[in-house]
């Protein structure tokens, strides 16, 4: 857990992502990403150089009209100190039996952004804490780039004026392997996904190509996330 503090610490600092009296919402969808970053907020409020408060808020997409036992998400709350809200939702019914989705990523995401926005709010809370690690953002780099033609990722840190929260994304520098090693070695006990499209999205794809690559030519991750950082897109550029 060292290790990820220090990246979440440093990614705090260079994104000014935390500031004094912030009440910070964590979106714990169960998996080993969301349930580390969970862990990592909640440990450094003792250390941290600002002041802040953190909730955990858990989406049930209910996928195939079944509700997920989210109790291990509740137990590791509870040895935190941090409150709990889960809301169980329509969205895996709507998406894939209603709508029937060819692609279904997109429309799910969107939904399940603003479903943690009004959850966030209603407890309170001016930010909200994704877990998207530092291959989460390459990844999205190359699939912009790849399927969209466009140079661009999500923000490390961005304002919503629509729903006034601000969200944030602490484990930005942690690679996977680390975050996957801190579960590994903290026994977090991952929930896991029903989604009917997991392993088999556009991600996945990129994710192995990612893979492929970095065999072939160690560095090309480290490389990407580097020129992203040196072009400055989407907030992602050195602090001056």
């Amino acid at each position: 857990m060292q290790k990820i503090l220090g990246y979440m610490r440093r990614a705090c600092q260079e994104f000014d992502l935390i500031e004094d009296g912030d009440k910070i919402a964590v979106g714990v969808s169960g998996g080993k990403d969301s349930l580390v970053l969970l862990c990592g907020l909640a440990l450094m409020r003792r250390f941290y150089e600002k002041k802040y408060e953190v909730c955990a808020i858990t989406l049930d997409p209910r996928f195939g009209g079944q509700e997920t036992d989210y109790s291990p998400v509740e137990r590791l709350c509870e040895k935190l100190d941090v409150p709990f809200k889960l809301v169980r939702t329509d969205i895996g019914e709507i998406v894939f039996d209603i709508r029937k989705e060819p692609n279904p990523c997109s429309l799910c995401a969107k939904m399940r952004r603003g479903a943690l926005h009004d959850a966030a709010k209603s407890m309170g809370c001016n930010k909200l804490a994704l877990g998207h690690n530092n291959d989460d953002a390459i990844e999205t780099f190359v699939m912009n780039l790849l399927n969209e033609g466009r140079i661009g990722c999500f923000a490390p840190i961005s304002y919503l004026s629509r729903k006034d929260i601000t969200v944030i994304r602490p484990l930005v520098f942690a690679p996977e392997h680390a975050v996957i090693a801190c579960a590994n070695r903290n026994n977090l006990e991952i929930v896991k996904s029903k989604c009917p499209a997991d392993k088999t999205t556009r991600r996945q794809w990129t994710k192995e190509l990612l893979r492929s690559l970095e065999h072939d030519n160690k560095g090309t991750k480290e490389r990407i996330f580097g020129a992203m950082r040196k072009a400055g897109i989407d907030r992602w550029g050195y602090k001056e």
